[in-house]
């Protein structure tokens, strides 16, 4: 796991807007995007379109991403938390 996807998964414990996470990890939307896609397909993340509303063929994340919703998997979360 890279450092910035155990920086990306310690943000995402509770669902969270990309524009929060951008926010709060002061990333460029290249970076956060590219890190988001990346733990998606490894399954640690999943997408929202909102609260309640999965997509599960987010992929691959393109533009309107930046209106997405996001929260790590427990797969995710237990890697996370053997590191």
């Amino acid at each position: 796991m890279t450092n910035d996807e155990f920086d990306l998964l310690d943000e995402l414990y509770f669902l969270q807007s990309f524009q929060y996470l951008k926010s709060s990890l002061g990333w460029e939307d290249e970076r956060l995007l590219k890190n988001l896609e990346i733990l998606l397909k490894k399954g640690w993340v999943r997408c929202y379109e909102g609260p309640e509303n999965e997509l599960f063929e987010a992929l691959p994340l393109t533009e309107k991403a930046k209106g997405y919703f996001f929260l790590a998997t427990k797969e995710g979360l237990l890697k996370h938390n053997t590191l």
